[in-house]
């Protein structure tokens, strides 16, 4: 990891001492990430946000676009064929992303790309007094249904004052209720773990 905050610092990611990371993210992604998110943000706030639209829209465009996906995921390229092919749809107006880019395909993971991008949303979730809320259902919620669960949420004391940024996962074992992780915390409503108590209880009762 020393290797790459070398290799970022040679990018212009030189990172000053004030600056510092909201959370500290221990993987090899994470600290991709970190050390995109202190570049931009040691140039100024402005710079973070801009550079966290420009992750969001190439990582929406990564999910859509099966020629970009193709080129990410394509272990044949050389690195030389992989810049040419990023310069092509990285504008000059996102320098950021294209560094962190470039230094991913140079150092063969550029296939993790979205997982550097997950990383650096939680970054900027924490940088942004955000609290994450992970909503897993065996099937998709309709919006009223999410909205009266965020409502909920929002004035409970898990909140903490926070604002809080739902995501509905759906994950069909999940049967009946719901499992909802806010920060770290985790609250099983699912049908699954009232089985599981109800058969406890009987156990202890025999």
């Amino acid at each position: 990891m020393a290797s790459i905050a070398r290799t970022v610092a040679r990018r212009g990611y030189a990172t000053a001492s004030s600056v510092k990371a909201p959370v500290q993210l221990n993987s090899l992604t994470g600290t991709y990430a970190t050390s995109a998110y202190l570049a931009a943000l040691k140039k100024s706030s402005k710079e973070l946000e801009s550079l966290a639209k420009d992750i969001e829209s190439f990582g929406q465009k990564l999910k859509t676009d099966d020629k970009l996906a193709a080129l990410i995921h394509n272990p044949t390229l050389s690195a030389s064929e992989r810049q040419v092919a990023l310069d092509k749809v990285v504008p000059k107006s996102q320098p950021y992303l294209s560094n962190l880019l470039s230094i991913l395909s140079e150092n063969g993971r550029l296939s993790s790309a979205d997982k550097v991008f997950a990383d650096f949303n939680t970054l900027m979730s924490a940088y942004r007094g955000e609290l994450e809320v992970v909503v897993t259902s065996a099937e998709a919620l309709d919006s009223k249904t999410m909205a009266r669960l965020e409502k909920a949420l929002k004035g409970s004391a898990l909140a903490d004052g926070k604002t809080l940024k739902f995501t509905n996962k759906v994950n069909p074992s999940v049967l009946g209720g719901l499992l909802v992780d806010i920060g770290d915390k985790t609250i099983d409503a699912t049908a699954a773990t009232r089985v599981n108590r109800y058969n406890a209880a009987l156990a202890q009762g025999v």
